[in-house]
C-alpha cells in the first residue's frame, strides 16, 4: 500500500506545482490586460508593473491552489485509468478511500498552509500591491466623509455631521444627541465644527439643549466650546468605509467589525467576509471529495476533460458562494451562512459523489 501511495504521490506533485505556476500567470496577464489602458493612459513605467505583478503573486497563489488541486488530482486519476492501472489497483482489493489518503492527508496540510499562507504573506502583499497601483496612478483613497452619523458603544450618544476631514481630523456642522437608559432625550448638542485633541472631541460655536425635568422643557444655552470625555468616539469610526476586509488579518478585521457595530454602521457584509476567511481555507478538502469522485470516470481526452471540469466545478462553487455572500450582505441570510452554505453544500455533494464513486 505504501508502494502505491508513493506512486500517487509522484504522479501527482510534479502536476499540482506546474498547475499552480501555469494558473499563477493567467492571473497574473488577466491583472495586466484589464488595467492596460490605465496603465498607458498614465505612461507607468515597466519597473513599476513589475513591482505590481511582484506583490501580487502571493494572492494569485492563493486563488491558483484549489482550481491546481482540483485538476491535478483529476487528471492524475483519470491517466491511472486510461492506462488501466486504476482497474489493476481496485482489482487487488484496494478500495478508493485507502487511495485517496495521500490527497486528505494533502488536503489537511494546505488548509492549515492557505489560512497562515494568507494572513502572513498574501495579505501583507496584497495590500502593497494595492497601494502601489493607487500611488502608480495618483489614485489616492480618501478617508472623508459626508453625512456620517454613528452610535457611541452604549447606544446613549450619536452623532451626526454633514462632513468629516480625516486630514485634519475635523467635524463640520455637527450633532450630538444623548439619551439616558430609558431612551428618553437629555441632551441635544448643535456645533459649528469639532476637533479631535487626542482624547476626546472639542466642539466650538455651541447650542445646547438641555432638560430639565422640574420645569419639563428644554434650556437652551450658547456656549464657545464643549470638551468632554465622554466624547471620544475614535476618528476612525467616521472614515468613510474604504477598508476593505481581505486586506487585514483575522484580529485587525475582528477589531474593525466591532468598531463598525460600536458605531451602528452596517457590519453584515464585513462580517461574511470575516466568516470567509475560514470557509476559504477548508476549500482544498472540498475539491479532494469532489475531484477523487470524478477523476475515475475519464479514460478519453484526460487533460482536455480534466481542465474543462476543474473549471467548470469551480466556477460553480464560486458562484455559489458569490450569491451567498450577496444575500448576507443584503441581511436576507445570517452572515455565518452566507459564507459557509456553499462550503457545507459542496461538502454533501463531494461525499455523495464518493460514495457513488467507481471502485
Amino acid at each position: 500500500m505504501k508502494t502505491i501511495h508513493i506512486m500517487v504521490l509522484k504522479s501527482f506533485i510534479p502536476i499540482f506545482l506546474g498547475t499552480i505556476l501555469f494558473f499563477v500567470f493567467v492571473w497574473q496577464l488577466m491583472d495586466v490586460f484589464a488595467n492596460i489602458v490605465r496603465y498607458l493612459s498614465k505612461d507607468v513605467e515597466l519597473e513599476s508593473i513589475g513591482l505590481i505583478a511582484l506583490y501580487y503573486i502571493p494572492k494569485c497563489v492563493m486563488y491558483s491552489l484549489p482550481i491546481a488541486l482540483l485538476f491535478s488530482i483529476t487528471f492524475t486519476l483519470g491517466n491511472f485509468y486510461m492506462n488501466n492501472e486504476l482497474i489493476s489497483i481496485y482489482g487487488s482489493g484496494i478500495s478508493l478511500f485507502r487511495l485517496i489518503v495521500p490527497f486528505l492527508f494533502i488536503g489537511v496540510l494546505l488548509s492549515f498552509f492557505m489560512f497562515f499562507f494568507e494572513e502572513k504573506v498574501a495579505i501583507p502583499t496584497y495590500k502593497m500591491k494595492n497601494q502601489i497601483y493607487q500611488k502608480t496612478l495618483n489614485m489616492p483613497e480618501p478617508y472623508s466623509n459626508h453625512n456620517v452619523a454613528i452610535k457611541a458603544a452604549d447606544n446613549r450618544i450619536i452623532y451626526q455631521a454633514s462632513y468629516y476631514n480625516d486630514k485634519l481630523k475635523t467635524l463640520s456642522g455637527v450633532t450630538i444627541v444623548e439619551r439616558d437608559e430609558k431612551g428618553n432625550l437629555i441632551f441635544r448638542i448643535e456645533a459649528e465644527s469639532g476637533e479631535w485633541n487626542e482624547t476626546n472631541w472639542v466642539f466650538r460655536n455651541c447650542i445646547l439643549y438641555s432638560w430639565n425635568p422640574e420645569h419639563n422643557h428644554f434650556i437652551k444655552e450658547n456656549k464657545k466650546e464643549i470638551s468632554m470625555e465622554k466624547y471620544n468616539e475614535k476618528p476612525r469610526v467616521f472614515q468613510k468605509l474604504t477598508r476593505k476586509i481581505d486586506e487585514m488579518e483575522y484580529t485587525d478585521a475582528y477589531d474593525w467589525i466591532l468598531l463598525l457595530k460600536k458605531a451602528g454602521r452596517p457590519y453584515q457584509g464585513a462580517l461574511s467576509e470575516y466568516y470567509k476567511k475560514f470557509s476559504f481555507a477548508l476549500t482544498p478538502l472540498i475539491v479532494i471529495l469532489v475531484s477523487c469522485s470524478i477523476g475515475g470516470l475519464l479514460k478519453k481526452n484526460v487533460l482536455l476533460l480534466s481542465l474543462f471540469l476543474s473549471i467548470c466545478i469551480i466556477v460553480v462553487y464560486y458562484v455559489a458562494q458569490m450569491l451567498s455572500m450577496t444575500l448576507a450582505n443584503f441581511g436576507y441570510i445570517p452572515p455565518f451562512w452566507g459564507a459557509w452554505s456553499a462550503l457545507f453544500l459542496f461538502i454533501g455533494i463531494g461525499i455523495a459523489l464518493l460514495r457513488l464513486a467507481r471502485t
